[in-house]
């Protein structure tokens, strides 16, 4: 089992991302299932969603403790140490940043062999739809660094989700995402 635990604050799209993501693992032939996790609901609250993708059919239900990859939305929540909680020795962290990952000043140290990428998610996402919502961008770049879904099924669960020019902006968005860290050579797992 593949699991996903995306950070964000409220009103960046962590709990759709989850939902999308799951969405487009079930159109690459996995079960999936997303979920979020979240104290008060409010614009600018930090936000935890979660996903889990595998090959049979999936009956936990408790929230994620050792996540495969984080994806973070907020670069601002990477000072609070439980973001990186259980985060598995070789796993995998997409930040949505501009900066690099040295820029970020993340202390590593506890997780030598996790891979780090930086994705300027929400310039794309400025671009592409005229607001920094990084959520599908972000998915596009999860898809290239992992492959557990295709850009085809994150771009189609995007258009479902958002029918029209908005789901139009967020797959190209995601696409470009895609082909920025499949470019990077950055590549995680087959």
């Amino acid at each position: 089992m593949y699991e996903v635990r995306i950070h964000g604050r409220g009103g960046q799209g962590a709990v759709t991302a989850a939902e999308l993501l799951s969405i487009a693992a079930f159109e690459a032939g996995h079960w999936a299932q997303a979920f979020p996790s979240f104290g008060s609901e409010r614009t600018g609250a930090p936000v935890a969603a979660f996903c889990r993708i595998d090959d049979k059919a999936i009956r936990l239900r408790e929230p994620i403790q050792h996540p495969d990859a984080l994806l973070v939305l907020d670069p601002s929540l990477l000072a609070n140490p439980d973001v990186y909680a259980g985060l598995v020795p070789d796993g995998m962290i997409l930040v949505n940043s501009a900066g690099t990952v040295d820029e970020l000043g993340i202390d590593m140290a506890a997780h030598p062999d996790v891979r780090v990428t930086t994705l300027a998610a929400s310039d794309i996402a400025r671009r592409r739809i005229g607001r920094p919502l990084p959520n599908g961008v972000m998915l596009g770049g999860f898809a290239a660094l992992t492959h557990r879904v295709t850009i085809d099924g994150v771009a189609k669960a995007l258009r479902e989700r958002f029918p029209g020019p908005l789901g139009e902006g967020n797959a190209a968005g995601a696409a470009e995402a895609y082909d920025a860290v499949f470019a990077a050579g950055v590549r995680t797992c087959a």
